[in-house]
């Protein structure tokens, strides 16, 4: 067994423990919120994630840290929640429950999370448009588009949902003529 299927094991219980809490407390949207900041704080600051994950460092100096980090910052019992995962030394997949935390979450809502390569930015209209065909596709009742601006495409757009791929660049057509003329 890989180590990061091991790990989406341990994240799991943890996810799906704080979304029962939330939906039960009618908190979805505060904890949402709150994960996404963290996951913000997270992204920018290297020195934060190296001490979450440093397991040298001790207990008490980690729960300081995000008691004064984030006491202000977010829900009570998110608060609560992160200084538990210290106590378990689970706080470093903290990412990882956040990201299973939402793929539960986007479920529960019906949310279909659609991961979208351009090598140019969408006008409003045309995410829109994209939106509302991956609704038709997915059977979602809501599509959120997930931008990453990749110059090296050199036109169209591949999306990903899942593990579902659908490539409709340039380089993705010439990838597939280039198989199909190879194997006749």
């Amino acid at each position: 067994m890989s180590s990061q299927n091991a790990n989406d094991k341990i994240a799991l219980p943890y996810a799906e423990a704080l979304l029962e809490y939330a939906n039960e407390n009618k908190i979805i949207n505060d904890i949402n919120s709150n994960l996404s900041a963290i996951q913000s704080l997270l992204a920018e600051s290297i020195d934060f994630q190296l001490l979450l994950n440093n397991p040298l460092t001790a207990i008490e100096i980690k729960k300081d840290v995000i008691t004064k980090l984030l006491s202000n910052q977010v829900n009570g019992f998110l608060l609560k929640f992160l200084l538990l995962l210290v106590d378990r030394r689970r706080i470093s997949l903290i990412n990882l429950i956040i990201d299973k935390y939402f793929e539960l979450a986007y479920k529960l809502d019906s949310i279909t999370v659609a991961n979208i390569s351009t090598p140019v930015a969408l006008t409003e209209a045309q995410q829109e448009a994209l939106m509302n065909k991956l609704k038709t596709m997915t059977n979602s009742q809501t599509v959120k588009l997930e931008m990453n601006i990749d110059t090296s495409l050199l036109g169209g757009f591949i999306i990903q949902i899942g593990s579902k791929v659908i490539d409709t660049s340039l380089a993705g057509k010439l990838k597939n003529m280039a198989f199909y003329l190879s194997n006749t």
